[in-house]
């Protein structure tokens, strides 16, 4: 999808005959079980984050089986995070105290790991390499290339050395061509070559769009004495409202290490609603923060959730290239649970290009009559019940979970986009966002422990295509939500004296969770990578 505008630019070119985009779980995962079946096939994957790992950010627990299948030995060499789960807990939440509630047969996580993902991915690099995988962080795929066709041939590498107003710098160099016959994306939720991909090629046809939530997460450090290593808990109610879907997660590490978020479905209809102060909020319930008190964050970060299931899986394959992992739209909701699927579905792609002569044809077929894809039709109706409301989203998952999914009707997904109401159509309710003590005070202070870096001399990596609508229609109808939605303070509506109001984007503070390409009610902000190795430098999420 190259600008035919651009000045033609001298590229170097690099050939394979598989490049990923994506060094997570799905992307790895794939690599090492195609370089195990057959040695003589050319990887390369590519990575934009600075270090692999640097933009994981996850729970996270996971079910181990599909590690098994692809590492049978890794126990014998386990992630530097790796603490057996040895009890669960789920509580609901009022605004100042809670109860216990049985838990969930999907939250039962007996026989499962906590793991720092971005760990994990860092810990499955060097093994990828150990095969002959070529990796290469620091490479941002910015497009992809096409044949006369119209089919996939590999990605362009972003420039390097551009500064904002588009010229060169001094140290400025082209960015390479990586070609391949086969190009695999593994980006993640809203990867945004995938985003571009699936309206190329109508890849959404017949599904239901894709929907997410926002995951807000922190690294703890606190007294040895209070955490139980390998407890799990997670929380529903307060303080979401019972019209906003939202629920935390609280994981004890090993060495005084807590790992504790807040996800927040982006269908919320509240114009007021602000996702990172939510989170705040729950880290000061009385349940929670005695836990914290006089503790120390080591790291934080957001990232969005893909959480359509199974009606909002998309064609997962196109002529050159196919989709695996979150960049498909694998999670499972209920358990809250990605990473096993990301493995399988790594494992699988790399089955079928191996037997197939490296095509893409029928990939689709054979991920939809997967393990994988029979996991999420039984759990398909349990978060559309929500939009509902919480009781009746519990009521709808208790009744799923004993009918094993069995139900004769599918709920139908709306983009999250549309879902907010309007200031003067909804009555927000007072969330008491500012009744909080503990660290962070404030979101610029959050970005921080992200450790996100971008040169401030670059374009601006979020495109928003008429600025003007900020301005002068979302001011009134809905209130510049993108200034509370973003957890990093990137979107700020400032006062000039001679221009008036206008919108700021703080593009360096970044923590590249595509909220704003997704919850945006006007569908103007387009999300596109900045210069590679910018952005989050996540420790252990």
């Amino acid at each position: 999808m190259s600008e035919s505008s651009a000045p033609e630019v001298e590229r170097d070119v690099m050939e394979y005959d598989v490049v990923t985009v994506g060094a997570g779980p799905a992307g790895l995962s794939f690599a090492i079980r195609l370089k195990q079946l057959n040695p003589e096939i050319s990887v390369c994957v590519i990575e934009k984050a600075s270090t692999i790992g640097a933009h994981i950010l996850s729970g996270a627990v996971i079910e181990t089986g599909p590690l098994d299948a692809l590492l049978p030995n890794w126990r014998d060499n386990p992630p530097p995070i790796c603490i057996p789960a040895t009890e669960d807990e789920f509580w609901l939440l009022s605004p100042d105290g809670g109860r216990k509630l049985p838990v969930p047969p999907g939250m039962n996580n007996h026989g499962n790991v906590i793991v720092s993902l971005g760990a994990m991915c860092a810990w499955l690099a060097p093994q990828a390499e150990a095969l002959g995988v070529e990796i290469y962080p620091g490479f941002a795929a910015s497009e992809t290339l096409h044949d006369e066709s119209g089919a996939v041939i590999g990605v362009r590498i972003g420039d390097m050395g551009v500064a904002k107003d588009g010229s060169h710098k001094p140290g400025y160099t082209a960015g390479i061509d990586i070609r391949a016959k086969v190009t695999v994306l593994a980006e993640g939720a809203r990867g945004h070559l995938t985003k571009r991909l699936i309206r190329q090629f109508k890849l959404d046809e017949g599904h239901d769009p894709q929907t997410f939530s926002i995951g807000i997460k922190e690294l703890w450090q606190v007294p040895e004495d209070r955490v139980t290593p390998g407890k799990i808990v997670h929380t529903l109610g307060w303080p979401a409202d019972t019209a906003t879907y939202g629920g935390s997660f609280l994981y004890h590490l090993d060495k005084g290490r807590i790992a504790l978020g807040y996800v927040s479905g982006l269908d919320y209809k509240d114009p007021e609603y602000r996702p990172w102060e939510a989170f705040q909020q729950w880290k000061n319930h009385p349940m929670v923060k005695p836990l914290l008190e006089g503790g120390n964050i080591v790291s934080a970060g957001a990232r969005a959730i893909v959480t359509g299931g199974w009606q909002s899986l998309p064609t997962c394959e196109m002529p050159g290239a196919i989709l695996i992992g979150d960049t498909a739209g694998l999670l499972n909701v209920p358990k809250i649970k990605g990473t096993h699927q990301a493995f399988r579905s790594g494992m699988l792609a790399a089955e079928h290009l191996a037997a197939s002569q490296l095509s893409p044809s029928g990939f689709d077929a054979k991920l939809r009559a997967s393990e994988a894809m029979a996991e999420l039709y039984k759990v398909r109706n349990v978060k559309p019940g929500f939009k509902k409301g919480m009781w009746f989203g519990l009521l709808n998952a208790g009744w799923e979970t004993a009918t094993n999914g069995r139900s004769p009707w599918t709920w139908r997904n709306k983009p999250d986009w549309c879902q907010m109401e309007k200031l003067a159509e909804y009555e927000s309710p007072d969330r008491h966002y500012t009744d909080r003590t503990l660290a962070p005070r404030d979101r610029l202070a959050g970005v921080y422990f992200a450790a996100t870096e971008h040169d401030e001399d670059q374009p601006v990596h979020l495109h928003v295509l008429d600025t003007s609508i900020c301005v002068e229609r979302c001011t009134v109808e809905y209130g510049n939500p993108c200034t509370r939605f973003c957890p990093a303070g990137v979107y700020e509506i400032v006062e000039d004296a001679e221009a008036g109001k206008r919108l700021q984007i703080n593009a360096a503070n970044c923590v590249h969770c595509k909220t704003c390409d997704i919850k945006d009610p006007y569908e103007i902000i387009n999300w596109v990578t900045p210069e590679g190795g910018s952005g989050p430098n996540y420790q252990n999420l």
